[in-house]
């Protein structure tokens, strides 16, 4: 791992000096802001954050940047007492130090304008990140790993609430280690899991669907096409994109599909859900490549997600449908059925 300062890149030779370099950038004086894109790894990695730098600095907020609907999610904030507030740009004036975990700067607008200090993500990296210290680990399958091995370098013994969390932004994020899971987020559970309570992520884990959100299961199997092995569906306005992402791992069960794509509209914005098996596809740099310059898109190799403003787009969103979702991708995959007509011909 390397991280850039004053232009100049560090390499570490453990954790212990990589944690060591990462606190000498925090002074007793400081006010810190820790920005997420609220899901289950980003909220346990901050709050792991806020615990490391518990007395340490004069001030550390946690600030969501987008609006928590998904019911999981609240419910982790609720019974974990995960300190929250929602992000406006005053919060930038009210700190002198800022982080960002679970994400990287590239990857959402409301990121770009803000000066990092510190960016820690296992995100694959798609751009050049400008920050006093970054630690990225695209082959763990949690930033909540990443922030346990501090923990741990720290002899920091998490809370019950603190490792809950922990426990639960891994399984989310690996899907019970199903996928991107290394042996560094098993080991990451296997000492974690002795300081959680399963009772309380038990109720967070069986929180996951409301009954008003049935009815986008419908709409989803109506409306589904198929082409070749790929699964495309267009849902419509919805209240909340998290249903979406219920919708696509709902579809992602199906044996005889190695892609899904679910898209659905948010406020005149675009949101489709990639899921696929992962063997040699990378669903994360196929929403950037396609993406990227129309909206925001990123993601692993298993599991993408891209938002793109509907003014970005020919069609506007009362005249979107399934078919439209399918004419997004078809260039791309014809270009990659065509390679692998010429693969079968050798």
């Amino acid at each position: 791992m390397s991280k850039k300062s004053n232009n100049k890149t560090i390499k570490f030779k453990s954790n212990k000096e990589r944690v060591s370099y990462l606190l000498k950038l925090f002074e007793k004086k400081d006010r810190v802001l820790i920005v997420i894109w609220a899901d289950p790894d980003s909220l346990a990695s901050a709050l792991a954050f806020k615990r490391i730098l518990q007395n340490r600095v004069e001030k550390v907020t946690i600030a969501n940047i987008n609006e928590i609907t998904r019911l999981n999610n609240k419910v982790m904030v609720e019974v974990l007492k995960i300190p929250l507030v929602k992000y406006c740009p005053r919060l930038l004036e009210e700190h002198d130090k800022f982080v960002l975990v679970d994400s990287q700067p590239s990857h959402r607008e409301e990121f770009k304008n803000i000066s990092w200090d510190v960016v820690i993500d296992h995100h694959p990296l798609f751009s050049e990140i400008e920050a006093k210290y970054y630690d990225i680990r695209p082959d763990y399958g949690a930033t909540a790993t990443i922030l346990y091995e501090y923990l741990k370098t720290l002899k920091i013994k998490p809370s019950v609430y603190l490792a809950t969390a922990l426990v639960y932004g891994i399984k989310t994020d690996t899907s019970n280690f199903e996928k991107s899971a290394n042996i560094h987020d098993v080991m990451a559970f296997q000492n974690l899991y002795k300081h959680m309570n399963k009772h309380l992520l038990s109720k967070i884990e069986s929180s996951s669907l409301r009954r008003s959100e049935l009815r986008y299961f419908k709409i989803a199997l109506d409306q589904l096409k198929f082409r070749k092995n790929r699964m495309f569906t267009y849902v419509g306005k919805v209240s909340n994109t998290d249903v979406l992402v219920l919708i696509a791992d709902f579809l992602n069960k199906v044996y005889e599909t190695s892609w899904v794509f679910v898209g659905g509209e948010y406020k005149k914005v675009l949101t489709i859900i990639i899921r696929c098996d992962g063997y040699r596809k990378n669903a994360g740099k196929m929403a950037n490549k396609l993406f990227k310059d129309i909206g925001s898109a990123g993601g692993h190799r298993e599991k993408a997600r891209a938002e793109i403003p509907f003014a970005n787009l020919s069609t506007p969103p009362e005249q979107f449908n399934t078919d439209k979702l399918i004419k997004l991708f078809d260039k791309y995959f014809k270009l990659i059925d065509k390679k692998e007509k010429e693969k079968v011909k050798e």
